[in-house]
């Protein structure tokens, strides 16, 4: 695999990770005893902290990756057992 596939995947798996980790751990305004502003939605996190989702963020993509990693280099899950249909007809139209 090139680097730039490399990267390029865990990038994916770095914002798929991000999306995961975010309602983690947050706090909303009614929680955390603070008062809202007029308006405020009533789901808005009391204090955000990017760095902390981040680091998470990094953490589990960072497994996620090495798992899809490992899988690519020894095969363990191939794209033929993922086919539940049969596969493409032969040419007289039997499956095999």
């Amino acid at each position: 695999m090139k680097l730039t596939s490399i990267i390029a995947i865990y990038c994916l798996f770095w914002v798929m990770s991000a999306f995961m980790v975010l309602p983690f751990g947050v706090r909303t305004h009614d929680e955390a005893g603070i008062p809202k502003i007029p308006g405020q939605a009533e789901s808005a996190p009391a204090h955000f902290q990017p760095g902390k989702i981040a680091k998470r963020a990094t953490v589990l993509a960072l497994v996620l990756f090495g798992l899809y990693y490992a899988n690519y280099t020894f095969g363990w899950i191939t794209p033929a057992m993922l086919d539940f249909t049969g596969g493409p007809p032969n040419y007289d139209g039997s499956r095999n």
